[in-house]
């Protein structure tokens, strides 16, 4: 039996993306990540607005209506390689990345997880997706050898990594600990 899923997609597209043939049930994110920043839609007002990367920590306002904009509260699917550069790289801070691919039972079981951290966290860091069969290119430049696996980046480099699915609470405190001790 097939479970209902959240798509953007029309019907008669329906099987040309992996999630509707396998099945999965996949809430597509309200915010998207470019190559400069983190594009959320206004509550107030629904205008687009860009949290830059470098701007994560901080307090944002929505460029028309001026409404305070939280931080990104969910799990951000990053689309290409150069918008993961981009957002390591000029992140103020410190950024979670879930290395997955789609067929993996333990990536998917892992998935809510991610979204009860990514709830609680937000603004403290920022917790991305990274599909390895979508931008392979960052698997094998990482050396991903495993999934699903965390990978914890810090001022642009990378600090930790750990393979396996784990609970929210495990999740959490992997990323607390290494953010306190990065040697450990």
């Amino acid at each position: 039996m097939r479970t209902s899923h959240y798509c953007s997609s029309r019907n008669e597209h329906r099987f040309r993306h992996v999630h509707c043939v396998i099945g999965l049930r996949i809430r597509m994110a309200a915010s998207k990540p470019d190559r400069t920043g983190v594009l959320v839609t206004c509550p107030s007002c629904g205008k687009t607005n860009r949290l830059r990367y470098s701007t994560l920590g901080s307090t944002v306002r929505c460029g028309a209506c001026k409404t305070p904009l939280s931080p990104p509260a969910e799990p951000l699917e990053v689309p290409d390689a150069a918008t993961f550069d981009a957002l390591i790289s000029s992140s103020s801070v410190p950024v979670v990345v879930d290395f997955w691919a789609p067929w993996c039972g333990p990536c998917r079981m892992m998935a809510p997880e991610l979204e009860k951290v990514a709830r609680s966290a937000a603004g403290e860091w920022l917790i991305v997706k990274v599909d390895t069969e979508t931008v392979p290119e960052l698997g094998e430049r990482y050396r991903i050898r495993s999934i699903p696996t965390l990978a914890i980046f810090k001022g642009g480099r990378q600090i930790h990594s750990a393979a396996g699915a784990r609970s929210a609470a495990d999740i959490r405190a992997l990323v607390e600990s290494n953010l306190r001790n990065p040697a450990a």
